[in-house]
């Protein structure tokens, strides 16, 4: 039975993902998500149901358009396996937990997955995910105040827009500390409002926590760029992915890994 749920819960992962790609492509374009329907960006010919088939319809087309034989972008594959794939970890993890926790977490990672692409290829990150998501998420805390480890309606909404503010509030911090010791923008005001979003989901400690993993990923990241690649070190990089991972991360195993960091940390001082 658990195994039936599990490929059920990667086919809706693998669904979804394929409205992911619609969210990548149009938001930054300013476009609506709803109408038109799909199309090729190449020749604009509507894409038919049956092309439009997770998976199968990329691989029975050798990842081309019917119509005009253009090649369509990995990417959209890629969304569509890693969305699928992070719903059966979420489902996994939080099984024993009730639907909520798995409805609210399933959303949360999909906004992040669109965050990722659209930072990575025009360094925005669209109010629509950070600023809507934000209301999302203190909606959900208010009704299911459970995310919030409490049974208070009022108590999971403090703690959610806490969460939000202590985070948002932290980066903006630096952001602007960075920005007048460089004597130039160092951080965009996307990232701010992405993490205040993410402090909203996962409250303030796991959203703090979540600052100092993108950190680190960043920074390996970087390095291996500019060791491998060429990349310069004044070089603009978004910093929206990493936070997402981050998040990701933190949502699955903050809790152990703060655990650790700080047993360990006790340790060395003895």
């Amino acid at each position: 039975m658990y195994i039936f749920l599990l490929i059920i819960v990667f086919v809706l992962g693998a669904v979804v993902g394929s409205f992911l790609n619609v969210c990548i492509y149009r938001l930054p374009r300013e476009e609506s998500l709803v109408l038109p329907r799909s199309h090729c960006p190449s020749c604009n010919k509507t894409i038919s149901w049956y092309d439009n088939i997770p998976f199968v319809s990329y691989l029975f087309l050798w990842g081309k358009c019917r119509y005009c034989k253009q090649k369509i972008s990995f990417r959209y594959f890629i969304v569509e396996f890693i969305n699928a794939f992070l719903y059966v970890v979420i489902f996994h993890y939080f099984f024993s937990y009730n639907l909520c926790f798995l409805l609210s977490y399933f959303t949360f990672a999909s906004m992040l997955i669109v965050v990722t692409f659209i930072d990575f290829e025009y360094f925005i990150i669209p109010d629509e995910i950070s600023i809507g998501g934000s209301i999302y998420g203190l909606i959900l805390s208010f009704i299911f105040p459970q995310l919030m480890n409490t049974h208070s309606l009022w108590i999971g909404l403090y703690r959610s827009f806490f969460g939000g503010l202590v985070c948002g509030g932290a980066l903006l911090l630096v952001a602007l500390l960075a920005s007048y010791i460089l004597k130039k923008e160092a951080m965009g005001m996307g990232d701010v409002k992405l993490l205040t979003m993410i402090g909203i989901f996962l409250g303030w400690k796991l959203g703090l926590f979540t600052i100092f993993v993108a950190s680190l990923l960043g920074s390996f990241v970087g390095v291996m760029l500019i060791l491998f690649k060429g990349l310069k070190w004044q070089s603009k990089i978004p910093f929206g992915p990493y936070l997402s991972v981050g998040a990701l991360i933190t949502l699955l195993f903050g809790e152990k890994m703060i655990t650790f960091y700080f047993s360990v940390l006790l340790n060395i001082s003895q």
